[in-house]
């Protein structure tokens, strides 16, 4: 195995590249969009199984750099009560690598700067339309074809081309199409409410009546914010296009008749609003064929409730790249990595899956609240923020 083929130059085309070559393969990175980054206004929250993974590959220190901590959620019900608190999973690390904020587009930007620094090769403008496996003198060979008409040849072709994976159904043709989940995920910034109060180094998170927020304030004075709201699927090309004032009325209007910053901090955001569709993938039931693998949400993609997307994806990236290493044949490496994560991811999407129920608009003041919210929730066990990698 001496080249790989990754599909997809987001979050996992980028750590996939980089632990490839600490395994010592070569790789290629194909991204279908012209630039990347393109979705620049949503954030999230890397925590200390992701970073640790980053760490096996000396990636996290710009990651680290890039962002800021969070140490506790902080729950309130919908009239405003405060209904207790918890340390956010992995801020007992004590050495920088507890829970990380920072914005997609940020965490794109220096992983592909470092993949860069490295001399990783990354194509734009190259969608994936067709893959097929043929025999050479040498064993088996994959060749990839783009929607421009160019190809490209490797030893194996790695998918990390997220939720509407192309190499998934290339793999699969019956594999199963994300789920809509019921809700939009709307994220917002504004620099226009500093007479709100909210607790230093905490995701305030709020069961709304007919929603649920959470947001935090980065160290600059700026809140960031998210709201899960329910509503029917939207045509993924349209949204870009609805306009921010849209949204800010639908979300303010949700928490209008709740006693809580919610409302206010909605009204508050200029122009910096975007939302997206909320999907999950219960099981991919085949990950591999004989050259081609997925990874990622390619593979098992979670409700955004964890907030542990970037991390399964980050570790699925290491892993793998560790599997080609040890392993005699592409076959046998993705067989052990496939055995290595698919238990832990899927319990990943069954939980988070459970709190986006927890979290659903009518919940009000909840019963549970420590198991609940972006960025406290599936974060809370060992087993999942305790995870490392034995590279």
């Amino acid at each position: 195995m001496t080249k790989a083929l990754i599909i997809g130059g987001g979050i996992a085309g980028a750590v996939t590249a980089m632990a490839l070559q600490k395994a010592g393969i070569t790789s290629e990175v194909f991204e279908a969009y012209p630039t990347g980054a393109d979705d620049v206004g949503a954030f999230l929250i890397v925590f200390a199984n992701g970073l640790e993974a980053l760490r096996v590959i000396d990636a996290h220190g710009p990651v680290v750099d890039s962002s800021f901590p969070a140490q506790r959620v902080e729950f309130h019900g919908n009239d405003g009560v405060r209904l207790g608190e918890r340390p956010i999973a992995g801020t007992e690390q004590g050495d920088g690598l507890g829970p990380r904020t920072l914005r997609r587009a940020t965490l794109y930007q220096v992983l592909h700067a470092e993949a860069a620094r490295r001399g990783i090769p990354v194509r734009h403008g190259k969608r994936l339309v067709g893959a097929e496996t043929v025999a050479t003198a040498g064993g088996k060979r994959v060749v990839a074809t783009f929607a421009d008409g160019s190809s490209a040849e490797g030893d194996l072709l790695i998918g990390a081309d997220g939720l509407h994976s192309v190499t998934r159904t290339l793999i699969d043709p019956a594999a199963p199409q994300p789920r809509y989940t019921g809700q939009n995920t709307v994220c917002g910034y504004t620099r226009d409410a500093a007479d709100v109060p909210l607790s230093p180094d905490t995701y305030t998170m709020i069961f709304g009546k007919r929603a649920f927020f959470g947001c935090t304030r980065a160290p600059d004075g700026e809140v960031w914010w998210f709201a899960n709201v329910p509503g029917t699927e939207l045509d993924r090309t349209a949204l870009p296009a609805t306009p921010p004032d849209a949204w800010r009325t639908r979300v303010a209007g949700l928490f209008a008749d709740d006693d809580t910053v919610a409302a206010t901090l909605v009204r508050a955001t200029g122009d910096r609003i975007i939302a997206s569709n909320a999907y999950d993938i219960a099981t991919t039931p085949t990950w591999h064929t004989d050259t081609m693998v997925v990874l990622g949400d390619a593979a098992h993609a979670a409700a955004p409730n964890a907030a542990q997307g970037a991390s399964m994806a980050i570790e699925d990236g290491v892993v793998l790249a560790k599997c080609l290493r040890d392993q005699p044949d592409p076959r046998s490496a993705f067989s052990a990595y496939e055995k290595l994560r698919r238990d832990r991811v899927e319990k990943v999407v069954a939980a988070s899956a459970g709190m986006a129920k927890l979290t659903a608009a009518g919940t009000g003041r909840p019963s549970r609240p420590e198991g609940a919210g972006r960025g406290s929730g599936a974060g809370a066990d060992n087993w999942l923020t305790g995870y490392r990698i034995d590279w």
